[in-house]
This record gives C-alpha cells, structure tokens and sequence, in this order.
C-alpha cells in the first residue's frame, strides 16, 4: 500500500524559507515522478514541482521559480520542497503526490498517490 506522509509546514514570516517534507512508503519509486501541489483556499489545486525520481530532473511552476527547490533522497524515499522567499501567496495547503507518467508532470489528474497535506501559511 503506497502512503506518502509530508511534514514541515508551519507558519513562517514573509521573505522566510520552510522545508516541506514527503516520506514515501509501499513500493519502490524509481519509475515515479514525484510532485508537489498546493490549494488555497477558493482556489483548485496548482502545480508547484516535480522531480523524476530515478533521473533527478526537476521541473519548477514559473510562480516559484527560483526560490523554491525540489530534490529527493534515495535512501530515505523521500521527497523535498525548500521554499524561499515564502510571500504572502505562497499560503496553501501542500500535497506530495506520486505519478508513473513521465510527461505530464504538471497535471493533478495524472498522480494516483496523495498525501494528506501540510499547511503552509506565510505572515507579513
């Protein structure tokens, strides 16, 4: 049974940084492309990052480009998001997710496996 557990939100003043984390279990993951999404309140679901696991490509929604980091650990099965300059916008609710498509890394419909969620929320 795959089960994936994220863990690192919080609240976090704007301009600073969290590290999301996404303990992934029940099989192997090498074939997975695994992502991140957030949903704000009134709003659907986004796209936040992916990572192919066996290659380690990335790939970054254009809104966090540049301060936020996705990488993962082979020996912890485990996904990261490093979030910086966290703003006001960035407030939502985070899902790890687990997807065997290569290609449509950005598409909610494509990940068959999701976590619960962590809640990140940034103050001014």
């Amino acid at each position: 049974q795959v089960q994936l557990v994220e863990s690192g939100g919080g609240l976090v003043q704007a301009g600073g940084s969290l590290r999301l984390s996404c303990a992934a279990s029940g099989r192997t993951f090498n074939s997975y492309t695994m992502g991140w999404f957030r949903q704000a309140p009134g709003k659907e679901r986004e796209f936040v990052a992916a990572i192919r696991w066996n290659s380690g490509n990335s790939y970054y929604a254009d809104s966090v480009k540049g301060r936020f980091i996705i990488s993962r650990d082979n020996f912890k099965n485990t996904v990261y998001l490093q979030m910086n300059s966290l703003n006001l916008e960035d407030t939502a609710v985070y899902y790890c997710a687990a997807s065997l498509s290569q290609t449509y890394y950005n598409i909610a419909g494509w990940y068959a496996y999701w976590g619960q969620g962590t809640q990140v929320t940034v103050s001014s």
